[in-house]
């Protein structure tokens, strides 16, 4: 039977920015290689998918093209999405996920999609040897004025948004390094309207920058929580697509807000 599959750009308000994702509607249980084959095949940072529990619940896993991760932002936008643009759930209807982070609420609020995900706060830690050494700016090695380890990645904060920006990556380098993921952060310039930049780059789960990351933003509203002091952020992901996640922390929860557009859809024939 034909597989209902669907590309969607995640915390993005036009086509071709923000970060596309696979999603897969399934109707019978598939194995979990046959999902990692698919996820290679579509060559998106993150292929999600989906089977219906009950009207409302759905199991719910991510592959990037070499793993199975536990936790992706934008594949859950996407999924919402494409889950309420198929009708598959009728009128924007809560959606309840279970998934390896456990359960995972997403709503249609305002005209945004909201997720709601589990903070993952950073420990402040010394970076590993040789992780800074894998970035550079301008040809020279960054400073670094922060490192801290959350459940999935590193933060290194740096001093400017124009650092964060103009990094060179030594991606071979950097895939060596013990951990999902590695977030560079900085305050957001004046006058800007964010309160912080960032960018993503996990060569170790196959993805060498990822263009809008959820899951990192679960770490950064935490961080930038405290350090600005206010529970209401926004944050921009600083790639070539760029993309704005908009945060609200509530005790050890926060609210992801953002939106999507459809870009394809179709059906798997294997």
């Amino acid at each position: 039977m034909p597989v209902p599959i669907f590309q969607i750009d995640a915390f993005a308000d036009q086509p071709f920015t923000g970060n596309p994702a696979a999603v897969v509607i399934l109707d019978t249980e598939r194995s979990p290689e046959w999902m990692q084959s698919v996820a290679a095949e579509m060559n998106l940072s993150e292929t999600a998918f989906v089977q219906r529990i009950d009207p409302t619940r759905f199991s719910f896993r991510w592959f990037t093209p070499g793993m199975e991760v536990d936790l992706c932002g934008h594949a859950t936008v996407a999924t919402a999405f494409a889950l309420w643009e198929s009708n598959t759930v009728a009128d924007r209807a809560d959606l309840h996920f279970d998934s390896r982070s456990g359960e995972l609420i997403v709503r249609s609020v305002d005209g945004d999609i909201e997720l709601n995900f589990p903070l993952t706060p950073p420990q402040i830690v010394e970076p590993p040897a040789g992780l800074i050494e894998c970035f550079r700016f301008n040809g020279q090695p960054i400073t670094v004025s922060c490192c801290g380890r959350s459940r999935f990645d590193y933060l290194l904060e740096v001093s400017t948004e124009d650092i964060v920006r103009g990094l060179a990556v030594d991606f071979a380098r950097l895939s060596a390094c013990d951990c999902r993921g590695i977030i560079v952060t900085a305050k957001a310039d004046n006058g800007t309207p964010h309160d912080f930049v960032s960018r993503f780059f996990a060569p170790a789960a196959g993805v060498n920058e990822d263009p809008v990351t959820g899951s990192a933003h679960c770490c950064l509203a935490d961080f930038w929580a405290k350090k600005l002091g206010t529970t209401s952020l926004s944050g921009y992901q600083a790639s070539k697509r760029g993309g704005t996640v908009r945060l609200q922390v509530k005790g050890d929860r926060v609210l992801l807000k953002g939106n999507a557009v459809m870009i394809f859809k179709g059906e798997l024939l294997v």
